[in-house]
């Protein structure tokens, strides 16, 4: 019963942290290794067959199709193509247009066959390709000779015996692992890699099933795994062919081709909140030697549920095997009004993590004219999901005096469930957030009833933590064209109605939070939940660096493969540094000038070390991490592969801090009224169109670990994000920095000798230290 294995294993393991009397959030997350992918991060290591550098006036989408072309090397037919992807965009800052091309064979998409080509000057300075480089034969591979998802399933379960053998025993403030070996050893002990997900008359070739082209039985197949509901398996399974009957699916019809696979929309799906989109597509599979891939057709499902939402490959052909799935839990210009006079807000300022860090103050609404040009708290009447219906005069803006706005949606969730338009928020007392919070110690029973009293000011803090992080991460270039979140994206480009629903106190669980993340154009989905760690309970919404971690989920979500591409960081190293570049930028805004150790979420989980393995730390006795430490026992889960990752960043951010200083603020100076941006303390004097340049170290490594996101490829290795922050710098700078990156990155093993052996999609694989740099980084010690 595999997927029921890969269920159970990640719903007991790796469950969002809750306590024992709460129900368990369970998230899948894994997909192939593709032997043949590839990261060039120079200009030096790109080979082409007959492609040269073009006049730097050239237009870089031409550019980029003519080294694909070169890339497939004449293989170019009707039968293989590829289109380029309608999220590619230019970054106005750095002048670099990151073009994000997907693979077509026999008129299907290869859903992982991507290739992002970043042109600047007619030159193309850096891409990713995951390619199909076989043959494209008018059909792809089947399973009825070697289906080469065995070899991949027996090494899942490998991993999760692994998992499993180190697990946790004793009770942590993640919950209690007590008797999780013991029942994930009985799973395994009934169930084999190879055995049945669903009853055996279901495979049995006599019993009339759906043919490729119907949707529903695959999609009955991956809900028996996705679903954390046990009443919900059994009826599927003792009613599957009701199941099967009540589901209806329609096609999505365009009145144009837009190029992009044929979708159906599926509904009546048990367990799932909304319809689900599905498509056939191909996907690569390793081959039976290892060194290649295989094409196979598949359902490409987007499935939303109650604490979901996941993507999902599902082969087409019974037996309908789960290949790969990505959780997304962790888009004519209308004038804009004046903002109204700023509200203020009684909050926890910017830069203090938590209560133990400084008091509450009174604080201004931060306008922005780059990042919020109609203040945080307007909204066209058009993009209001509370207005749905409502037919709004031309350019009608609705000014909301709650926390409700373009950026943001902040509201109390204590049932739990997906609704929010009309789930309660804090009104404005003329224009003014100001609530007390004062929790008294009570009993455990009557802990969450305390913290609910101070719904208001919990409610307001997430609105302006958010606000402020949406603002912050779009100066660094986190804008419309690139998938940041917003209702309204005032002409500039991107997806529009996708700005953060954050929910305060969520009765889903406890002691945690997440982060769902779906492609541009749909809301992303923020959690907070309180914490039973201490009485009286612990808001996490008053933890900001737990609110920037979650909201930086989205950040790198989008960044990483296009905005469109939301599969990018499921799972192993990937999916690993979607955890560390949250913890990292955390860590990054709560520091200050003098240096500093920092744990994660220590004040809600009442742990002076958090709840990372190590605090973040220059001091290799505080926190030994280095690349190979992820071949170590605990080190199979994403939180942990980035603690690691984000350890790494550290080490190399305070390498910037000692040649170039710090800046007290993170955040650059607000525009002129005539929207330029003033150099200030804060960039280094502009010389004509050359993009801004931050200052100091830890401003500037800010723009390279988002720069470097927008370089590298789908499906990053700790090597590819390393070198797309590298390159980000010679972009930037002109490489001044080469050696110092270098340094810091070798310094924790992650140096140009650094190895790894059988990398599997779970984070596998045999590792080495490697120290060595660039010899001329080498001459300058």
């Amino acid at each position: 019963m595999r997927f029921a294995i890969l269920a159970s294993f990640v719903a007991l393991a790796v469950a969002h942290a809750h306590d024992s009397t709460s129900p368990r959030r369970k998230s899948l997350g894994f997909g192939p290794v593709h032997p043949q992918a590839e990261y060039r991060s120079s200009p030096y290591q790109i080979t082409t067959n007959g492609f040269v550098a073009q006049h730097p006036s050239s237009d870089p989408f031409d550019v980029a199709r003519l080294f694909i072309e070169d890339q497939l090397a004449g293989r170019l037919s009707e039968s293989l193509s590829y289109r380029i992807r309608d999220d590619s965009y230019t970054d106005l800052n750095t002048g670099i247009t990151h073009v994000y091309a997907r693979q077509i064979i026999n008129s299907f998409e290869v859903a992982d066959g991507d290739m992002n080509i970043n042109v600047k000057d007619g030159m193309v300075i850096s891409y990713g390709n995951s390619f199909y480089n076989g043959q494209a034969s008018e059909w792809p591979a089947n399973a009825d000779q070697h289906h080469p998802h065995r070899d991949y399933c027996s090494q899942l379960e490998a991993e999760m015996n692994k998992g499993v053998d180190e697990l946790p025993v004793d009770q942590t403030v993640m919950g209690s692992h007590s008797g999780i070996r013991h029942e994930l050893r009985s799973l395994y002990t009934a169930n084999t890699c190879e055995g049945q997900d669903i009853p055996y008359r279901f495979h049995d070739e006599s019993v009339a099933t759906p043919e490729a082209g119907d949707v529903r039985a695959a999609l009955l197949q991956f809900m028996l795994a996705a679903t954390p509901n046990a009443k919900v398996q059994e009826d599927i399974l003792s009613n599957y062919d009701g199941y099967l009957a009540k589901m209806t699916f329609t096609p999505v019809h365009h009145f144009a081709s837009t190029g992009e696979p044929i979708v159906v929309h599926v509904d009546n799906v048990p367990d799932t909140v909304n319809p689900v989109r599905a498509s056939l597509v191909y996907v690569q599979l390793p081959s039976e030697a290892g060194d290649a891939t295989e094409l196979h057709l598949v359902w490409k499902l987007q499935v939303e549920m109650q604490d979901n939402w996941y993507e999902a490959a599902v082969s087409a052909k019974s037996p309908h095997r789960l290949i790969s799935v990505v959780d997304w839990a962790s888009d004519a210009p209308i004038p804009t009004p004046k903002p109204s006079a700023p509200a203020t807000y009684h909050v926890f300022p910017w830069g203090v993590n938590d209560p133990t860090a400084g008091e509450r103050k009174d604080v201004t609404e931060n306008f922005d004219a780059l990042a919020s040009p109609a203040g945080w708290h307007a909204i066209p009447v058009a993009n209001d999901p509370s207005l749905k219906g409502i037919r709004p005069s031309s350019g009608s803006w609705k000014n909301s005096t709650t926390t409700w706005g373009n950026n943001v949606f902040a509201q109390e969730n204590w049932q739990g469930q997906n609704s929010y338009v009309n789930n309660y928020r804090p009104e404005a007392d003329n224009g003014a957030y100001n609530y007390p919070y004062d929790p008294q110690e009570t009993g455990r029973d009557d802990g969450q009833d305390e913290a609910q009293k101070y719904i208001n000011a919990t409610v307001t803090q997430l609105f302006y933590t958010s606000n402020m992080i949406h603002d912050l991460y779009y100066r660094y270039g986190f804008d419309e064209v690139s998938g940041n979140f917003q209702q309204y994206n005032f002409g500039r480009g991107g997806r529009e109605n996708d700005g953060v629903i954050c929910n305060a106190q969520d009765g889903s669980g406890y002691n945690n939070a997440n982060f769902m993340t779906p492609p541009d154009g749909q809301n992303g989905r923020m959690r907070m939940y309180l914490w039973n760690t201490a009485l009286p309970f612990r808001d996490g919404d008053l933890e900001a660096g737990i609110v920037i971690h979650e909201y930086s989920h989205g950040l790198s979500t989008r960044l990483t493969g296009g905005p469109s591409n939301s599969g990018c960081l499921g799972w192993g190293e990937s999916g690993g540094m979607g955890e560390g570049w949250g913890d990292f930028l955390a860590t990054t805004i709560r520091a200050n000038k003098t240096y500093s150790d920092y744990a994660m979420g220590s004040w809600a989980a009442n742990r002076d070390n958090g709840i990372r393995n190590y605090p973040y730390s220059l001091n290799e006795t505080v926190n030994p991490s280095t690349y190979q430490t992820l071949d170590k026992p605990g080190y199979w889960g994403v939180h942990a592969i980035g603690e690691v990752w984000a350890q790494l960043l550290w080490v190399v951010s305070q390498r910037l801090i000692e040649k170039h200083g710090f800046s007290d603020t993170l955040y650059p100076p607000l525009p002129l009224e005539n929207g330029t941006i003033p150099e200030g303390d804060f960039y280094r004097p502009r010389i004509g169109k050359k993009p801004l340049v931050p200052k100091h170290g830890n401003t500037l490594m800010v723009q390279l670990v988002l720069n470097g996101m927008k370089l590298q490829p789908c499906r990053p290795s700790f090597f590819d994000a390393r070198d797309a922050i590298i390159q980000a710098d010679e972009q930037l700078t002109g490489g001044e920095n080469f050696c110092e990156l270098w340094k810091g990155f070798a310094s924790r093993g992650l140096g140009q000798d650094a190895a790894v052996i059988g990398r599997t999609p779970w984070g596998g694989g045999q590792r080495s230290n490697g120290y060595s740099m660039p010899t001329a980084c080498v001459t300058m010690e």
